[in-house]
């Protein structure tokens, strides 16, 4: 049976607000440490963020195996005890991606984002029927793309819409806002949700040329001040967010720095000193050192 618009309609309201990606907290013996999880995820949930999703990139999908991101998504929607949607992060060959996405649905989440290809040679036809097969399988299902290959254009998000109803929200992650509006524009901006996928610094300038929502690591250490800057842009109040930009701004260009190396590991450092998860990680990722770590804490003093 075909899927219909107007049930995913909850399901895009929420993702025009703050998109959470949570870390995956490890314990001392390098396993996933389901209580800080549960306590990370329900932290943010409280002051009023409606989306969560387990195993993105600030979630180290990729250092994760098959079991943990499947009990990673189990843990969230427990969580979430029904307060949020959990979108699951899925991805790698087209038969595993569809096992986590059918997984999910089981589980009780709402929606999957399907993570970019990480083949290097991708054709813009292999593109669409990668998402088209993963959408197809679980119609139930809301589904996010993440799009980071600028080659993927306004056509290539077209075609899948139009082959797969349930694919309702993009999150951009192309580092080019002119670009971005470019591509929403040629896809049809009132198609998707389209969510500013490169977090805060970046939300707007792309929020000026139609985004809606963005995605946010800095929201596991400052839920507070990532709904604040939503709420401003989503307002039209661009003084007002660019104030909250530039008290964060320390804080993400840490996490920016060198093509993104560290960024899962200041957000970690970050919550260590919170008290709220170890800062470990795993590589390719590695553990901050202490001069880096004094800078985390001095970016800290801002929020």
């Amino acid at each position: 049976m075909p899927v219909t618009s107007p049930r995913f309609d909850e399901r895009k309201r929420r993702l025009s607000g703050v998109v959470a990606i949570p870390v995956t907290p490890f314990d001392a013996d390098g396993a996933v440490d389901s209580e800080a999880y549960g306590h990370l995820v329900d932290r943010v949930l409280t002051v009023g963020v409606e989306v969560v999703t387990p195993n993105g990139n600030t979630g180290e999908f990729y250092a994760l195996d098959e079991a943990e991101t499947r009990h990673c998504l189990e843990v969230t929607v427990k969580a979430a005890a029904g307060r949020a949607s959990v979108v699951a992060g899925v991805g790698h060959d087209v038969r595993t991606a569809i096992g986590a996405a059918r997984h999910a649905r089981d589980a009780g989440a709402g929606l999957v984002m399907i993570h970019q290809p990480v083949h290097p040679y991708v054709s813009a036809e292999g593109w669409v029927e990668y998402h088209r097969a993963i959408a197809a399988a679980v119609p139930e299902l809301g589904v996010v793309l993440y799009v980071r290959d600028a080659r993927i254009e306004g056509e290539q998000l077209a075609k899948l819409a139009d082959a797969a109803e349930n694919v309702i929200g993009v999150k951009y992650a192309v580092p080019d806002p002119v670009r971005f509006a470019s591509v929403a524009r040629d896809a049809g901006i009132d198609r998707f949700v389209w969510i500013a996928g490169l977090a805060e610094l970046s939300a707007p300038g792309y929020f000026a040329v139609g985004a809606t929502g963005f995605t946010s690591g800095l929201v596991n250490v400052a839920p507070e001040l990532s709904l604040e800057m939503f709420r401003a842009l989503r307002d039209g109040d661009f003084t007002g967010a660019m104030a909250v930009w530039e008290r964060i701004r320390p804080f993400e260009e840490l996490r920016a720095a060198e093509g993104s190396a560290n960024n899962v590991s200041v957000v970690k450092e970050a919550l260590a000193q919170l008290g709220l998860c170890r800062a470990d990680v795993r590589p390719p990722s590695r553990a901050l050192t202490g001069a880096e770590g004094e800078q985390v804490a001095a970016a800290l003093t801002f929020f």
